[in-house]
């Protein structure tokens, strides 16, 4: 019997570690196609990039941010980023603290409506701008009266960029919400806090890390958009041109070393933002795991 329950034994070892080796090289072929996606789908595109815009030389990065119109490009992109950030992060804080805490008759609509600007094209937002904005709008002559211009001007860019923007923040907070619960906001509510010191002490630092995520997320889109923007700015150069709708015109005009120029440092500002925000999340970690 002794005999018989070794080589049991001795099959079981056997068995088991056929089945370890066979999760390693099932491990080894995932780990290899993810790599053979990032490298395929995200990498070989970023490297292509990088050669046309270095293909005629290090002159044509001088050449192209020297350039007065390009210049404007980047700072139009970068006011309208920081409002769309400014704005998305409070409205989606709010709304996602309403949606988690909150339970009303139309909840499941308004969670629902959250993700619109996920399904509606970009360019079907411009249009809806300009229908409400435009000449012969349901505002235009609210605005116009009063000297206010909102197509083919700063506030009609905003206003489709934070449209499609302020889902990020919401749905990066929403779960986090849901998953800190309201012990610690009763707990403070209990010894005296008000609304705004429970929110600011005890809600604001436990969604931080989904809170950064949102901003990130509605930041490096706010930098890429083209479609919305493109049919509420009248593409007016040195006026309402932004960097990917100067990335537009340059491939128009074949100035195509200059718009790959312009693309790969939009897409290096977007890494830099995430990397970021991933650093932070990172060192949070360690200081609370000391």
């Amino acid at each position: 019997m002794s005999a018989g329950f070794a080589i049991r034994r001795g099959g079981d070892r056997d068995a088991m570690f056929r089945r370890r080796r066979r999760a390693a090289v099932l491990r080894g072929m995932l780990v290899a196609l993810c790599v053979l996606y990032l490298a395929v789908l995200l990498l070989a595109p970023l490297a292509g990039v990088v050669w046309q815009a270095l293909r005629p030389g290090w002159r044509v990065l001088g050449d192209t941010f020297t350039r007065s119109d390009v210049v404007h490009a980047f700072t139009l992109t970068a006011v309208i980023a920081l409002i769309t950030v400014a704005v998305t992060t409070a409205f989606g804080v709010v709304v996602a603290w309403v949606l988690v805490r909150q339970r009303f008759r139309g909840r499941a609509f308004l969670n629902a409506l959250v993700d619109l600007p996920f399904a509606l094209s970009p360019v079907t937002v411009g249009l809806a701008c300009v229908l409400l904005f435009g000449r012969g709008g349901w505002f235009h002559d609210f605005f116009a009266a009063r000297g206010i211009q909102i197509i083919f001007a700063l506030p009609s860019m905003v206003l489709v960029t934070i449209f499609i923007s302020v889902p990020f923040t919401i749905r990066e907070v929403q779960p986090v919400l849901e998953e800190i619960g309201v012990e610690e906001e009763d707990a403070a509510r209990t010894l005296g806090a008000s609304v705004m010191q429970t929110f600011l002490r005890v809600t604001l630092p436990n969604i931080r890390r989904g809170l950064l995520y949102g901003i990130a997320l509605s930041a490096a889109r706010a930098i890429g958009e083209i479609g919305a923007v493109l049919v509420v700015s009248g593409l007016i150069q040195g006026r309402t041109e932004t960097a990917t709708l100067y990335i537009y015109r340059a491939m128009e005009e074949r100035q195509t070393a200059s718009a790959y120029v312009v693309a790969l440092t939009l897409a290096g500002v977007s890494v830099l933002i995430l990397a970021a925000i991933e650093w932070v999340k990172r060192k949070r970690t360690r200081e609370d795991e000391a």
